[in-house]
């Protein structure tokens, strides 16, 4: 059964969303090649000879007189070189099966040394720890708890050597290896409305070849977890017309097929700003030369249309002090309060938690009495008169999102004039501790603290004809940070960040969505609550009140005190 994006592109489902929900079993998965399929018409063949960044291993073949064990050591090692399609992996297989073996099915990263161990007289296992997987599409699986995979390996006699007459498809690297020869680049779709562009994070080779790719995994649409809450300008069926993307001083050259002049002028320019944006992340791409069929577009000398991305915030803290809310000052702790009369209706409602719409205008409160949206020029209105309440979240599409603590599936939408919206979600059970909406208003960050510790989800937000929430997509559990989860919050486009109390103090560990994780500094003292700051910048409240902001190695004093962090959009 096939799916139809939010754009009518129709593709194939894959299992990603549900393994990433559970992220309990990693087997060998992928290597992050993009098959491409359909008629093509000839052109310049993709080539694997030179890397575009990372660094290009070149492995030695099969050392003569070697044991089955030495031999599958060494075809594992081989894995680091995909020149020629793995052609010296390639070596190590027999005759009948080099062929057979895909190596571009699946890219499982090790943890520390496999083990070997015998099972018959011409077979062998190779038992890993899997710390995370790249499918073959390029979606990065980061094993929230790492899983031992056991791999079985058959061998055959060739002109007296031993060689490999079965190996299961894909790859296997270590973590050093990984980084060397895959690189991250962030496709791009778009908002439903086409104000923003949303980030979806992949992993590819770090070949000549790359620029191909990405392409290709940009016309195949976005990851199935985030299907429903974004779009494309492609057309249906729209594909590479050539089976290269070749860049030619400084502009790649991108042919696409005949289904793309069914695109408006203004569908045009958009598939022109999605290359390009998707693109950016190869040095040596600048422009995009647009054409169909071999024949040029005309389009318009802007560079792309008016859709935001990684959008920013104020450099200075939200906060609530002193009876003020307002934007903090660094150094000095001056707090600006908004406009409109809203600082002072914030402040009066004593609050507990604080979130601010973009323009500043609209902002969503939680204390002892429930929600409460407050906007400029009006009085207060209570949304929401449950007690039991994570801190609210306002989106851009004016809604204020409720959820309870004791039930992470009773979530709800309030328009700006107090309608509700239930919003369906297939959360797991726990404790919800925090619930963030994306800048872009189409992704949510919900953490819960369940009976095996922290758990983070990323999920896709599905929204009506009139942009209120419907539901919430397949979770997909990202890196949280270890002990008692006390927040979590969207950084940027692409990564959220949380904060955990130990016995050692607070752990902050930052995560790149379909990508890797980092644990920061421990900051001093006992953090209550994390924000985003602007230019990717991390706040944290201590329990003294005290502002933090971090910084390249640690976490800096701001100066500011708050009552209140609050979160801007």
């Amino acid at each position: 059964m096939s799916r139809t994006t939010g754009n009518g592109h129709r593709r194939v489902p894959r299992a990603l969303a549900t393994a990433l929900a559970a992220l309990t079993l990693l087997g060998v998965t992928a290597c992050a090649a993009i098959p491409e399929s359909g008629p093509v018409r000839a052109g310049k063949s993709i080539t694997d000879e030179s890397p575009s960044g990372g660094v290009d291993y070149r492995p030695s073949g099969p050392e003569a007189g070697s044991d089955q064990t030495e031999l599958l050591t060494q075809f594992i090692d081989a894995a680091t070189g995909a020149q020629n399609d793995y052609a010296v992996a390639r070596e190590f297989l027999s005759a009948g099966f080099s062929q057979k073996w895909n190596p571009r099915q699946g890219v499982t990263v090790r943890q520390g040394d496999g083990e070997v161990e015998r099972v018959g007289t011409r077979e062998l296992t190779y038992t890993l720890t899997a710390s995370a997987s790249v499918d073959a599409d390029g979606e990065y699986t980061q094993a929230v708890r790492p899983t031992s995979s056991t791999l079985t390996f058959q061998f055959t006699r060739e002109d007296g050597e031993w060689r490999i007459a079965y190996a299961p498809d894909g790859i296997i690297l270590s973590p050093v290896n990984f980084v060397s020869v895959f690189q991250p680049h962030a496709l791009y779709f778009y908002d439903p409305t086409y104000r923003y562009l949303v980030p979806d994070e992949r992993w590819f080779l770090a070949r000549s070849s790359t620029s191909t790719r990405i392409v290709s995994a940009l016309l195949a649409g976005p990851a199935e977890w985030l299907e429903g809450a974004v779009v494309s300008s492609f057309p249906e069926g729209t594909q590479l017309s050539l089976n290269a993307v070749t860049i030619e001083s400084g502009s790649a050259q991108v042919d696409l097929s005949s289904e793309a002049l069914r695109a408006s002028t203004v569908e045009k320019v958009r598939m022109r700003e999605q290359l390009t944006d998707s693109l950016s992340s190869i040095a040596t791409v600048s422009s995009v030369d647009l054409t169909v069929e071999g024949v040029s577009v005309p389009l318009p000398d802007s560079s792309g249309t008016s859709a935001q991305r990684n959008p920013d915030v104020d450099a200075r803290p939200l906060v609530v002090q002193d009876g003020v809310a307002g934007f903090a000052t660094p150094s000095t702790g001056e707090v600006t309060g908004l406009g409109g009369g809203m600082s002072g209706r914030i402040a009066d409602l004593e609050p507990a938690s604080l979130g601010l719409s973009a323009a500043g205008t609209v902002a969503a409160v939680g204390n002892r009495d429930g929600v409460f949206v407050v906007r400029s020029g009006k009085d207060p209105l209570r949304v929401d008169t449950r007690g039991g309440l994570v801190p609210p979240s306002i989106d851009d599409q004016g809604f204020v999102w409720v959820a309870e603590r004791s039930d992470p599936r009773s979530i709800a939408a309030y328009g700006l004039g107090g309608d509700p919206h239930q919003v369906s979600s297939t959360l797991p059970e726990g404790r919800l501790v925090s619930f963030e909406v994306s800048r872009d208003s189409t992704r949510a960050l919900a953490l819960l603290d369940t009976d095996d510790g922290a758990a983070l989800y990323v999920l896709a937000i599905t929204r009506g004809s009139d942009r209120a929430p419907t539901s919430l997509g397949p979770p997909v559990r990202v890196q949280a940070a270890a002990g008692d989860p006390v927040g979590a919050t969207w950084v940027d486009e692409l990564d959220v960040a949380s904060v955990g109390r130990t016995d050692t103090g607070s752990s902050v560990v930052r995560t790149t969505v379909g990508g890797q994780s980092e644990t920061l500094a421990k900051p001093d003292g006992t953090a209550t609550a994390i924000a985003g700051g602007s230019g990717s910048a991390l706040l944290l409240r201590m329990s003294d009140g005290s502002v933090l902001q971090s910084t390249g190695g640690g976490w800096d004093t701001t100066g500011v005190a708050a009552s209140v962090l609050g979160v801007q959009r």
